[in-house]
């Protein structure tokens, strides 16, 4: 086991991993730019080094100065979190060439599942459901047209590298498939200097499931049941719940076992979580593979009592899985909120600012995971979530219940949250009833 293990991330996840090391006593190294010194967190690992100014181009994605920070300290390991560099194959790589654990998988297994094309083909070669679509890289207008017209309109552009919605638009003619292309490309470049797009049938109103799945080194690979995060604006997620309401038990063990057979063929370690949409008749198809923990990983944590987080650690120090498929059970029901610092009623500007005042709900079945408090700067260089707010309960209807009651109890002054438009999702009628889709809140709750 490590002794000691450096964290390449920041607020709420870097402190989600320093507990969990200090539950397995491993030492920890934190890292942080300038736009993070003093946060609270940093005094609870036994290191914490300056990496650079505040922007993230100068300080957490700067791969030679964590790297340096490893060595400097004595780390054995750096565990990347999520966002930053958590799926980026050559700091990966750049770790095993200076004999530092990785936590995660190999830059190979990221390689193969991180780029969506390859990924796709993976997927067709383990058998697991795809989207008709094209087999690579669009390269030309016309080859695309006459892709568009075998597949039918309307089409999916995605980029191939990336998430959070950039690079991608949706076309329902040719004048719109040629202009998309041109603009996707462009996006995508923009954000990820990777202009590759490729295209998909679109799947009108499709529900959002994803698997959680871990391997460890010795060809043991588990899934640990799914999580639906159809309730998202412009791609990014906003509620997030385990078991998926409505979907047919049969079908959720199929997509389960599609995850953990697309993980064995890609030779893949550590955790992961393998994205598919799911039509109105209960059919589903991959989208990609998030090669990293997650930010709603707490979720499947409460229902399958377990810690995915010391689990990435025991498996990245060569331990076998503790739990074979059949010891996992999924018990109750888990929601998760995220807290963004945001103005819901203003296209969900970013707040950054000082909280003032800070009360946080608890109560049987309520977690929070979140590194804010009284009198704390909500810097303006980041992601804008400051928290999330976790149930776990018997029921579906019992978590809704509980949600709403730690909500009411959840105070947060001095910036603008997401927490009224948390109340009213959790009150919609077809939210409680389980009939949504990943453009709902759009077209329905925001369009009011």
């Amino acid at each position: 086991m490590f002794q000691r293990i450096l964290i390449a991330n920041r607020g709420e996840i870097a402190l989600r991993v320093i507990r969990a090391c200090k539950e397995l006593g491993i030492e920890t190294v934190a890292v942080f730019s300038e736009g993070d010194r003093g946060a609270h967190y940093l005094s609870l690992a036994d290191d914490a080094f300056c990496i650079g100014p505040a922007a993230a181009s100068e300080s957490y994605l700067q791969i030679k100065r964590i790297i340096s920070a490893c060595e400097v300290s004595g780390a054995q390991a750096i565990h990347p979190g999520y966002g930053f560099l958590s799926e980026n194959a050559h700091f990966a790589e750049v770790c095993k060439e200076c004999r530092i654990t990785f936590i995660g998988p190999s830059h190979e297994a990221m390689s193969r599942l991180g780029d969506k094309v390859t990924a796709r083909s993976a997927a067709m070669e383990a058998k697991v459901p795809t989207v008709p679509g094209t087999e690579g890289l669009v390269t030309d207008d016309k080859a695309a047209l006459k892709t568009a017209k075998q597949i039918g309109y309307p089409i999916l552009i995605k980029a191939t590298a990336g998430g959070g919605g950039k690079g991608m638009r949706v076309a329902r003619d040719e004048s719109e498939l040629v202009s998309g292309l041109k603009q996707a490309a462009q996006e995508a470049e923009k954000a990820f200097k990777n202009a590759g797009v490729y295209m998909e049938k679109y799947v009108e109103n499709p529900r959002h499931v994803e698997v959680q799945f871990i391997a460890d080194t010795h060809g043991n690979v588990v899934h640990l049941w799914e999580r639906d995060c159809s309730m998202q604006r412009k791609h990014q997620k906003l509620i997030e719940e385990s078991p998926s309401p409505n979907l047919p038990q049969a079908v959720r063990e199929k997509m389960c076992e599609a995850a953990v057979r697309l993980a064995k063929a890609a030779h893949y370690t550590n955790a992961g979580t393998c994205e598919f949409i799911v039509d109105k008749d209960n059919n589903f198809y991959f989208i990609e593979v998030n090669a990293r923990i997650q930010v709603e990983h707490p979720v499947t944590e409460l229902v399958t009592d377990t810690d995915l987080i010391q689990a990435q650690i025991r498996v990245a120090a060569g331990e076998e899985l503790p739990w074979k498929q059949k010891d996992i059970e999924c018990r109750g029901h888990a929601m998760e909120i995220r807290i963004n610092a945001e103005d819901p009623d203003n296209d969900f500007r970013g707040c950054p600012g000082t909280i003032t005042k800070l009360r946080l709900p608890g109560g049987p079945g309520v977690r929070i995971d979140s590194h804010v408090y009284e009198g704390y700067r909500i810097p303006p260089y980041y992601d804008s979530m400051i928290g999330k707010l976790i149930v776990h309960r018997p029921t579906r209807a019992a978590a809704i219940a509980t949600m709403l009651r730690a909500l009411d109890e959840f105070v947060i002054e001095g910036v603008k949250t997401t927490i009224p438009l948390a109340k009213r999702m959790l009150r919609d009628a077809n939210f409680v009833a389980g009939n949504v889709h990943t453009k709902y809140v759009e077209q329905t709750l925001l369009a009011k």
